[in-house]
């Protein structure tokens, strides 16, 4: 009799090659753990059977209490139970403009500390907590180490924000696997390439509406690849937002100014409260400390219209991006808590003039996505589909005249490298800085700055000779490096992007915007720049030759290019027009011409001097 080999849940049936690993969904309001046992993606519970855990942290003198326990300090003792803590994550004090009843530390361009208890506590310790207990759920529900964890992110977290991510990650002990787009791992949990017939291209929409962030992202299933066409969103755009609205709201219908922060933490409390049975309900009534409210579902659609219109915007740039229109697309997906509410999918299926999926649970469909992808990474999986993320906002280096020179566009596929040359500008130039830009606009001055590195030790050369090789390199994190080298001598600089804070949500709006509003302007400034600097470089190499070889000139000749110098020399400091740039600089290459070619038969009867003619004869026999 032949034996049959088997294995335990969640194990394969050799039991050494399989490695446990998860997939965490880090949520605004609610976080969560899933994991694949028996070949099922499924999300693991605590011991009363609950698979959300919210993503909240108190604060006392001897204690730090998080999860479910922590709600209980919401209203007593707002000041030290952080909540929505993902809002700050890679966020400076200044990018920080919504109410909350925090004492946050720190300048405006540091990432924030919030003042505790327990001293000082940064978003990443905070998000850390949450993160350990996750991985403590899943080591005790599994009862085996944790190899690696997939954790998900909004897909327009810059990146700043993957990296503090991943930062809380490593502080809470996980080894990260990937930092995974939210809307990508819907589109995985979703099995999307086993949903329709393979013989033709397939595109999805992912619409995220989460706690505290809002993504649109297209994808594309082609020949057994996922790929990201398109992705956008607001930093700070979800629930959360819904809440306060809601609350502005009832403090209108009661005449109310201004809140303290135990009145404030009441007013969100009953606003979730009412939002979340409208789901259900036509009507809800607001209990408010001594006040009460009546709340229908219309009502509530006309309270959170605004925020409703900025996610229909940014669902038709997004088409924009991807150069398709509602036509073209296959299927909806809903993802994120939010998106239960009926107001989120009326809007959403008028858009796109289709019911939108939402069969599975919108609240776990993420953290079910990234444990798919973790036992992939985790070489637990054969499955051939890629998954192909990209980059949200382009990235590029800054180079003379303040202009961008762009190394990786907006919505390029990642992990990806790209590499480019570039020279010195002054002769014996044995240094160069690279400024790092990420933006939409031609100009340095109109994007964000990501960081600078002097790449120093360049051999003295003429201006023009120096190659200096620059290497851009953004991982499937959606993290950059960036390499500079010289070449001829092998002088390296390397500097990983690690801003000390990520883009506020009017930036991250703005530069997207303003990249459409400003394309005109925007190209006619670069064109002033690139003319202007062309006409200083001809001045400079001008003078040079003018020292060197004036004697060549005739009296008329000299006064001549020199008349036509000092015009282009106003004409720069004087217009703001290319096109007056151009007409000097055309004025002054007509006599400077005429100097080069003197200058060069000059030279060449140099060379000659003293050379027989049968010299000539000899060295061509």
């Amino acid at each position: 009799m032949a034996l049959l080999q088997i294995a335990e849940p969640g194990q394969s049936s050799a039991p050494h090659e399989h490695r446990i690993a998860i997939g965490i969904d880090l949520g605004t309001t609610h976080s969560l753990v899933a994991t694949v046992r028996s070949g099922q993606a499924q999300v693991l519970n605590d011991e009363q059977g609950r698979v959300l855990f919210p993503s909240i942290v108190h604060y006392a003198a001897e204690q730090t209490i998080s999860g479910e326990a922590a709600k209980a300090y919401l209203l007593t003792d707002p000041q030290n139970t952080i909540v929505s803590v993902k809002r700050f994550m890679g966020r400076s004090q200044s990018d920080i403009k919504f109410q909350h009843p925090y004492h946050l530390l720190g300048n405006d361009q540091q990432m924030p500390a919030f003042e505790t208890a327990q001293g000082h506590k940064t978003p990443v310790e905070i998000s850390a907590v949450i993160l350990q207990q996750l991985k403590l759920r899943a080591e005790k529900t599994l009862a085996q180490p944790i190899f690696g964890a997939v954790i998900t992110v909004p897909a327009y977290f810059d990146e700043a924000q993957r990296q503090a991510t991943r930062d809380a990650a490593q502080l809470a002990g996980l080894n990260v696997l990937r930092l995974l787009n939210e809307p990508t791992a819907a589109a995985v949990a979703y099995g999307l390439d086993q949903q329709h017939a393979l013989d033709h291209d397939q595109n999805y929409v992912i619409y995220d509406l989460g706690g505290g962030t809002f993504d649109v992202s297209i994808l594309r299933f082609s020949q057994g690849v996922f790929e990201v066409l398109a992705t956008g969103g607001h930093t700070a755009l979800g629930g959360d937002d819904l809440d306060r609205l809601i609350v502005k709201w009832a403090k209108k219908q009661l005449n109310i100014e201004q809140l303290n922060d135990t009145e404030y933490a009441h007013f969100i409390s009953a606003a979730r409260q009412a939002k979340e049975a409208l789901s259900q309900q036509q009507q809800v009534d607001l209990h408010i400390l001594q006040h009460q409210l009546h709340l229908t579902r219309s009502d509530f659609e006309n309270i959170i219209q605004i925020a409703l219109d900025k996610t229909i915007q940014v669902c038709k740039r997004v088409l924009r991006d991807a150069k398709l229109t509602t036509n073209d697309v296959q299927a909806v997906v809903l993802v994120g808590g939010s998106t239960r509410s009926y107001a989120v999918q009326n809007a959403v299926e008028q858009f796109f003039a289709q019911q939108p999926l939402c069969s599975l649970n919108p609240d776990e469909v993420v953290a079910l996505g990234a444990a798919i992808t973790a036992n992939q990474l985790a070489g637990n999986s054969q499955e051939n589909a890629l998954l192909l993320d990209v980059t949200p906002l382009s990235l590029g280096l800054e180079t003379m005249g303040g202009l961008v020179e762009r190394i990786i566009s907006r919505n390029t596929a990642i992990p990806v490298t790209r590499r480019q040359e570039f020279t010195t500008y002054q002769d014996g130039q044995s240094a160069m800085l690279i400024h790092v830009v990420q933006g939409e606009r031609d100009l340095v001055e109109h994007c964000r700055s990501l960081g600078r590195v002097i790449l120093s030790g360049i051999p003295p050369m003429v201006a023009g000779q120096a190659r200096i090789e620059v290497t851009f390199q953004v991982d499937a994190d959606g993290l950059l490096s960036v390499t500079a080298k010289e070449t001829s001598s092998g002088v390296q600089a390397h500097i990983d992007i690690k801003p000390s804070y990520g883009l506020s949500d009017a930036d991250t709006e703005r530069l997207l915007l303003e990249a459409y509003q400003f394309a005109e302007q925007d190209k006619q400034s670069r064109h002033f720049n690139e003319t202007k600097l062309e006409a200083e470089r001809e001045l400079e190499a001008l003078e040079q030759a003018l020292n060197k070889d004036a004697h060549l000139l005739t009296n008329d000749q000299f006064n001549a290019l020199n008349q036509a110098k000092l015009q282009l020399q106003n004409v720069l400091t004087q217009s703001d027009n290319a096109t007056d740039i151009e007409a000097a600089a055309q004025q002054l290459k007509v006599h400077s011409d005429a100097f080069a070619a003197t200058r060069m038969n000059q030279h060449i009867d140099n060379a000659l001097k003293g050379t027989k003619l049968e010299d000539w004869s000899n060295s061509n026999q």
